[in-house]
């Protein structure tokens, strides 16, 4: 089906606006224009608690905003924005993670990691990963369930989650029980897969702005097979826990979510993968005003809240 109309009107906007070329752009310009037009666009669904924090962790401090459904010692999604690891906030990701505190019955952190490219990679994998092991370990202040903790993100805050839930196999804490990843970047085993060819431009994230994050955040290219860049390539894969993963048909990510999900089912790990037909790369940011977008999210949302009512924790 061809791309929704309100999207590709979205994109002509969008468009217009980028005028300059990916290697005049400044970072900083980016971010400051990305934040003012994705919280413009955003309706901000009433939940019943909503509280700002500062966490200190090793050597900094970084800022947590905590979104209560209403529930005491609630089930609770850590959850970590996308935006190339260069752009995103607290604010950017308001919307979303109100949407979900309401429609799983949980609580929401959203974790406010240090960007690139003032911090390179792996900076922002281990502040994801820190505030994963603060939460946890802060969990009765906090009023969740310490055994009912999942991770989440979208695009680079996907492949964050992701990959702090691998970390917490690896360091034997803290315990993750399930993922909700938005199309989420994992690298590929594949030479190129094929939506990273047919949309490879105009559809919001280009070839163009995919190289140019890279630049922002890696130092080199040889970072990029690191499993904490492409988590498709670490080997504790199989220990991760129940995912569910979605995908839109016009990204150029699109094969890498998939390939991860059907990587995870080869492994045993239960997978819930759903690709929405007409959406593109980025729809938690506009899915209040797009109908389709919002029973993406939705949907996810609910999958999430039977997981914490019905899953079992890991030993």
């Amino acid at each position: 089906m061809p791309v929704n109309p309100t999207i590709q009107f979205y994109l002509n906007q969008f468009q217009n606006q980028l005028s300059t070329t990916y290697d005049q752009l400044d970072p900083f310009e980016l971010r400051r224009q990305e934040d003012a037009m994705m919280t413009r666009f955003q309706h901000k669904e009433h939940v019943h608690d909503v509280e700002e924090r500062l966490i200190a962790l090793s050597g900094r401090s970084l800022p947590i905003r905590i979104y209560r459904s209403g529930r005491t010692i609630a089930p609770a999604l850590v959850y970590f924005h996308g935006g190339g690891y260069v752009t995103g906030s607290l604010d950017t990701h308001d919307a979303i993670c109100r949407t979900i505190a309401n429609e799983a019955d949980c609580t929401v952190i959203s974790v406010g990691y240090r960007l690139a490219p003032e911090h390179k990679f792996p900076t922002a994998v281990y502040d994801s990963y820190g505030a994963l092991v603060w939460i946890a370990d802060h969990a009765s202040e906090l009023e969740i369930d310490a055994e009912r903790i999942a991770v989440g993100g979208d695009s680079a805050g996907g492949t964050l989650a992701t990959v702090s839930a691998l970390m917490a196999i690896e360091r034997g804490r803290p315990l993750v029980m399930h993922q909700l990843l938005f199309y989420p970047v994992t690298g590929t085993e594949e030479n190129l897969p094929l939506s990273l060819i047919d949309y490879a431009n105009g559809y919001l994230l280009d070839e163009g702005l995919i190289r140019w994050f890279q630049q922002q955040y890696f130092r080199d290219e040889s970072e990029l097979m690191h499993p904490y860049a492409s988590p498709i390539f670490s080997g504790h894969l199989g220990d991760l826990p129940p995912t569910t993963l979605l995908t839109a048909e016009y990204d150029p990510l699109r094969d890498l979510g998939r390939a991860y999900a059907n990587k995870l089912i080869s492994l045993g790990v239960p997978v819930t993968y759903q690709n929405y037909d007409g959406l593109i790369h980025g729809f938690v940011n506009y899915y209040t005003y797009v109908p389709e977008a919002k029973r993406a999210v939705k949907e996810a949302a609910q999958a999430l809240g039977h997981a914490f009512h019905t899953q079992k924790t890991r030993p």
